[in-house]
C-alpha cells in the first residue's frame, strides 16, 4: 500500500474516533468536545496497547504537519470581524495571555508530576 493511501486511511480512522466521541458526547450529555473525547479514546487505546502506534502514526503526523491549514478559517473570521476586535482587542489580549500562562503552568505541573511518578516507579523496580 502506498504511503499516501496509508495516510488517508489513518486520517479516516482518526476521524472515526472523532465521530465516536461526538456520538458519546450527545448520548451521555458530556460537557466536552466530541473530537477531544475521541482523542482521549485514542490515547487510552494507545496507552493500554489495544491500538498500535503504527496504526495512526502517519495520519497523525500528517495532520500535525498541516495544522496551519486548520487555522485559516479563524484568520478569515478575524478579518471579517475587524471592528469588534478593534473595540474589544485589549480584553481579547488579556484572555489570550492569561490562558497561555495557565496552559504553560498546567503543562509544567503535569510534566513534573509525570517525571516524579516515573522516577518513583524506577526506584521501586530497582529495589
Amino acid at each position: 500500500m502506498s504511503k499516501a493511501l496509508r495516510i488517508i486511511m489513518q486520517v479516516l480512522f482518526l476521524y472515526l474516533f472523532a465521530l465516536l466521541g461526538n456520538f458519546l458526547v450527545k448520548l451521555l450529555h458530556l460537557p466536552i468536545s466530541g473530537s477531544i473525547l475521541g482523542l482521549f479514546i485514542v490515547l487510552g487505546l494507545l496507552h493500554f496497547k489495544v491500538l498500535k502506534l503504527s496504526t495512526v502514526e502517519l495520519g497523525a503526523s500528517f495532520l500535525t504537519s498541516e495544522m496551519l491549514l486548520f487555522f485559516i478559517p479563524s484568520a478569515v473570521a478575524i478579518i471579517q470581524y475587524k471592528s469588534e476586535i478593534l473595540q474589544h482587542g485589549s480584553q481579547f489580549l488579556i484572555v489570550i495571555l492569561l490562558s497561555t500562562v495557565t496552559v504553560m503552568a498546567v503543562t509544567g505541573l503535569v510534566a513534573q508530576f509525570a517525571i516524579r511518578r516515573l522516577a518513583n516507579k524506577k526506584g521501586e523496580i530497582g529495589q
